[in-house]
């Protein structure tokens, strides 16, 4: 396979994960989250409030907010960060309109309670850990859904120093507390019941959508011990594609010189690793480790902000 290809390919698996993502949104916004009426944050979540308050359907909120969004962040953040986002909007906008046709309706007009009455919290559970996992598979992909993303990383384009998790902290903070200026939810006691169950939705979500993605992410580190190291070392560079670096090692009992091969990879390639070691040589002596970052080729990339050195020289 040509690097071009190998690029259209990975471009296609993008997409093909997104579109996944976003139907495992859709079904658990729609089947655990709407029929209780539990409210969450980001741009879905303000669309399904203004919907729970004054019927307005949903994904025409959801549409015409991202709409305004994507038009002023254009210019901002450009095409190529937006053309997946734009994919990512229109998607979940179908699929939230196609799934909301197709379920069970309640008296009330709203999606039929799958876990029965009285199951607010349970469905809230559920619903939060798939909707973590959804976007966990959309952001892991280089997608995003629009909506508070697009602000957040507006926001961040022009002031470094201001993260993109704090941007969307506030933001959810301001749409879920929204629902104490709606006097269609009740009481003050039931619009404050909504909200505490909305910061719930919030934490839940974040969590789970961490722990996916650092989970995906998690890379170990292996020492190899062993006399056929060039075999090793041959097989694992050919055959799994990975770097090799050998150091100089000295046994303290033995007395002796060998070499140790010291290699980091995906913790999801352990298997694979020992099994590719076990072939060549079962009595080889294996150390692995938990790492908490990889950065670089082929690993992460370093996240970080590089201050501008001031010009300190004067003219004269």
């Amino acid at each position: 396979m040509t690097i071009e290809h190998k690029m259209i390919w990975n471009e296609a698996r993008d997409y093909m994960f997104i579109a996944l993502g976003l139907a495992i949104y859709t079904i658990a916004f729609t089947v655990f989250l709407m029929p209780y009426q539990i409210v969450a944050g980001g741009v879905t979540g303000l669309s399904a409030i203004i919907y729970y308050a004054t019927g307005f359907h949903l994904e025409n909120t959801y549409i015409i907010i991202n709409g305004i969004l994507l038009v002023v962040a254009l210019k901002i953040l450009g095409y190529k960060f937006l053309m997946k986002t734009i994919f990512a909007i229109f998607t979940l906008y179908f699929m939230l309109m196609f799934a909301q046709e197709i379920m069970p309706k309640q008296d009330n007009g709203l999606p039929f309670k799958l876990m029965g009455e009285g199951q607010d919290f349970m469905s809230m559970i559920i619903g939060c850990v798939l909707t973590g996992i959804a976007l966990a598979t959309v952001f892991t992909h280089n997608g995003s859904t629009g909506g508070t993303d697009i602000i957040a990383a507006s926001v961040n384009k022009f002031h470094p120093n201001v993260t993109l998790g704090n941007v969307l902290i506030a933001a959810d903070f301001c749409i879920i507390g929204s629902c104490m200026f709606f006097p269609q939810f009740g009481t003050y006691l039931e619009r404050a019941h909504k909200v505490m169950f909305g910061f719930c939705v919030m934490a839940l979500e974040n969590y789970t959508l961490d722990y996916v993605m650092n989970a995906r992410r998690q890379s170990v580190q292996f020492f190899i011990f062993s006399h056929k190291w060039q075999e090793i070392a041959n097989a694992i560079g050919t055959e799994m594609n990975h770097g090799v670096t050998i150091l100089d090692g000295h046994g303290w009992y033995t007395g002796k010189d060998m070499k140790v091969l010291c290699i980091l990879a995906r913790k999801n390639e352990s298997v694979n690793m020992f099994r590719l070691i076990k072939m060549i040589d079962p009595q080889a002596f294996v150390s692995q480790s938990a790492v908490i970052g990889v950065y670089g080729e082929g690993f992460d990339e370093m996240r970080v902000k590089i201050k501008k050195k001031k010009n300190e020289t004067t003219k004269e």
